[in-house]
């Protein structure tokens, strides 16, 4: 199994990150893996820590419309380049943790996707040396809600709510181009979503060159990389576990944010 690097909180509210053991103890690192990191002696046993999202970002930048049977479902062609949004720090919450519901919407959707991780610095980059880029990959859920992306015809407050991009559990060094993403909602066997992460149209070397051409990337930045077809809504009272073959799952609730009736 791949190593899994975890960022947590203790009981007594120390935020680490580490290496997540098979029994699930945490070996705690000196620093973020991404900026040299070394395995220390301090030892997390199960019960002494919670999961946070595996790193906290200065930024999300997110792509839309990357698979083309998502871009044919919402009715528009495939962008002749990456069609970039960004999302919020706030928007960022673990697995486990509530997507939390606004008042202000009648529809927010599911959207699973692979999340890049960015190790160093990265500004004017070619595709090559961006593959240098990126440390790691987690899953990502780009919640949205989607009568207000109708509305307001641009994506920020759609995109931009509390708790609207649950990320983890952890990350992983590498991903196998083959893998398939996939979205299941509640406790249903069939999934809502299922997809290669090679039916990409931009692959992730290609999107943060892209971006890099137009803002500086920082260590532990994220970006994420679309969703595939299969897009759907959520309500209150919902779970949406979001699976990556190499990685593993994101599972979060649905709860209604204070005011919230859909």
């Amino acid at each position: 199994m791949a190593q899994r690097y975890v960022r947590v909180q203790t009981t007594e509210g120390k935020i680490y990150y580490g290496l997540l053991k098979l029994n699930r103890e945490v070996q705690v690192l000196d620093a973020p893996p991404w900026l040299q990191g070394q395995p220390t002696e301090l030892i997390l046993e199960v019960d002494s820590y919670h999961l946070l999202a595996p790193c906290a970002p200065s930024k999300i930048v997110a792509v839309g419309k990357n698979y083309a049977n998502h871009a044919a479902e919402m009715g528009t062609p495939v962008p002749e380049e990456p069609l970039l949004f960004m999302k919020p720090s706030t928007t960022v919450i673990p697995t486990d943790r509530p997507i939390l519901y606004p008042p202000q919407s009648e529809r927010v959707d599911y959207e699973g996707e692979l999340a890049v991780v960015i190790g160093n610095r990265c500004v004017d980059c070619s595709p090559e040396e961006a593959a240098n880029k990126i440390w790691g990959y987690t899953i990502a859920n780009d919640v949205t809600a989607r009568d207000l992306q109708r509305r307001d015809g641009q994506w920020t407050r759609a995109k931009g709510f509390d708790s609207f991009c649950p990320l983890g559990p952890w990350i992983v060094r590498e991903i196998n181009p083959g893998a398939r993403l996939q979205t299941f909602l509640n406790d249903d066997r069939e999934p809502r979503q299922s997809a290669l992460i090679s039916d990409m149209v931009f692959t992730p070397e290609i999107l943060v060159s892209h971006i890099s051409q137009i803002m500086t990337l920082m260590p532990g930045d994220v970006i994420l990389t679309g969703t595939p077809e299969g897009i759907g809504p959520m309500q209150v009272g919902d779970r949406v576990r979001v699976e990556l073959e190499g990685i593993g799952s994101l599972d979060n609730p649905v709860i209604a944010r204070f005011g919230a009736t859909p």
